[in-house]
């Protein structure tokens, strides 16, 4: 609980603290997502890439002319198509972008995740990722965009069995900004 309340302190930290050229919206489209198992996939799972979705809400602060910060709260349907290994979660991407050229921009950044289902489930209830991805502005407004996500944390509770996965996620999105 002291970690979820430290982390939404974060984040709402980070939308006072820029106010200069900020901008709004929100941003939704279609999760392709699986776990990435070490050494190898049990027996009996079947670790086939679970479609899902996800929608979020955002704010983008400029830093400079080139570079802009974007933390992002949002609902995403992530993990395996096995029933026990599909995670749903609540996402604060903290993204750091940088435009080329007049509608590019390419963005890293960390995301911290929290379970938002059953919390004993044999599934770590807070999780960690690198996040990186491309942003094409389709107007002034609309956009759409591609992020990939690698989990930095094992997603399996136990770790006495042996076995750890890893998070991966691509994200397909179309946003519009206020």
């Amino acid at each position: 609980m002291k970690k979820t309340i430290l982390l939404l302190t974060f984040v709402l930290a980070s939308f006072y603290g820029f106010s200069q050229d900020a901008l709004y919206g929100v941003r939704a489209g279609y999760n392709i997502s699986n776990l990435d198992f070490d050494p190898e996939v049990p027996t009996g799972v079947e670790n086939a890439h679970r479609n899902g979705f996800f929608i979020g809400f955002f704010g983008e602060y400029s830093l400079s002319k080139s570079f802009s910060f974007a933390p992002e709260v949002q609902f995403s349907a992530e993990g395996a198509k096995d029933q026990e290994l599909r995670i749903n979660y609540i996402q604060v991407p903290l993204f750091f972008k940088y435009k080329i050229g007049q509608s590019l921009s390419i963005g890293v950044g960390p995301q911290a995740s929290l379970k938002g289902h059953s919390y004993e489930d044999g599934l770590q209830n807070l999780g960690f990722s690198a996040l990186g991805g491309l942003e094409y502005m389709i107007s002034d407004e609309f956009f759409i965009d591609f992020r990939y996500s690698y989990g930095l944390t094992n997603v399996i509770d136990d770790n006495a069995i042996g076995l750890e996965a890893k998070n991966t996620n691509m994200q397909i999105g179309l946003g519009v900004k206020f």
